[in-house]
């Protein structure tokens, strides 16, 4: 086996970032003529794997447990060591979500193989992948190459490659199955995680309108909620808005934030310093609004406008209000 796909299940579905590993998992077999092949391990994962199946991979491997029925990093490090000694593959792609960098170290450990974690994306150099990722704060990129004879673990920053690029196939469902020990398994899990209570999971947004140091001052946010309501998108933030105390750190994107790939990205009033561009690279379209023409952001947008946002989004919620009727 070359390339094994470990799915995450996201409340019945299969999660987005997975989606995203998978879309990589598929361009590096395509790119290196390997094989590859989805795992799904659950309690009851029947439905998972058939949805996996539709995806282009040559199989999908079901593990079926009932120590799996809820997440504990014990026994998911417990299943998916068994998974890697039974089926040897030479590299485990997995989206780089608070599940996986909770469990998967562990498994690192265990198995004293590589794991190189939150990658942003990989070339072929020679027959060798090669994968990036960013350091100190994301100020640089590392390449990194793995000199395992064995597996590696790879995991992928979100939005590093999108979910819709994953292509659509036929895979076959082949039931595996593991021994394993119930009291090995010491933690028990809590609630899904949450930034805080009561905090927004921006991560599932297909429409984002995100505000920077440019609107000046907190009595000028409402105009940006009129558009944030026109348009039905959720409200995100570059840092200095939060580090100001007006808008709550859940709304927060980039770097120490959150990571985002919507289908719209409107970001007004924001430079583009690296720190929030890495949350946000990964967005299908994005527009910026910004009265500085030399502001980095408009090197990564796909539309840009130069001007005053105080007197640009009245006029475009406007004009979205007038489209919807």
């Amino acid at each position: 086996m070359d390339i094994l796909v470990a799915l995450e299940n996201n409340s019945g579905s299969i999660h987005r970032m997975s989606l995203e590993a998978l879309a990589a998992g598929q361009k590096l077999a395509s790119e290196m003529n390997l094989s590859l092949s989805m795992l799904v391990m659950d309690k009851n994962g029947g439905d998972l794997a058939e949805n996996a199946g539709k995806f282009n991979a040559e199989e999908v491997l079901l593990l079926e447990n009932p120590l799996l029925d809820n997440y504990s990093s014990d026994g998911y490090s417990q299943a998916i060591t068994s998974v890697l000694e039974q089926e040897k593959p030479r590299f485990v792609f997995m989206g780089h979500t608070y599940m996986v960098r909770d469990f998967l170290p562990r498994v690192s450990a265990r198995l004293r193989i590589p794991f190189i974690s939150d990658v942003v994306q990989f070339r072929v150099d020679d027959g060798t992948p090669v994968f990036t990722k960013q350091v100190f704060n994301a100020k640089l990129a590392a390449d990194i190459v793995s000199q395992s004879e064995g597996t590696t673990l790879v995991s992928f920053q979100s939005a590093a490659y999108q979910s819709d690029q994953a292509e659509a196939g036929a895979a076959t469902i082949r039931s595996i199955s593991i021994e394993m020990d119930s009291s090995v398994i010491k933690t028990q899990s809590e609630e899904p995680f949450k930034e805080e209570a009561g905090g927004v999971d921006l991560t599932n947004a297909e429409i984002i309108v995100s505000v920077g140091r440019g609107i000046g001052k907190e009595e000028n946010l409402p105009i940006v909620n009129t558009l944030v309501d026109a348009l039905g998108a959720e409200l995100g933030s570059s840092r200095p808005i939060v580090d100001s105390g007006w808008l709550e750190p859940s709304r927060q994107i980039g770097s120490s934030g959150q990571n985002v790939a919507p289908k719209l990205y409107l970001a007004l009033g924001i430079s583009g310093a690296i720190q929030h561009v890495v949350g946000m690279k990964g967005s299908k379209n994005i527009v910026a609004v910004n009265k500085d023409s030399e502001a980095p952001i408009f090197e990564i947008a796909d539309y840009g406008i130069v001007g005053d946002i105080l007197e640009i989004i009245p006029k475009l919620s406007e004009a979205v209000e007038a489209a919807k009727n």
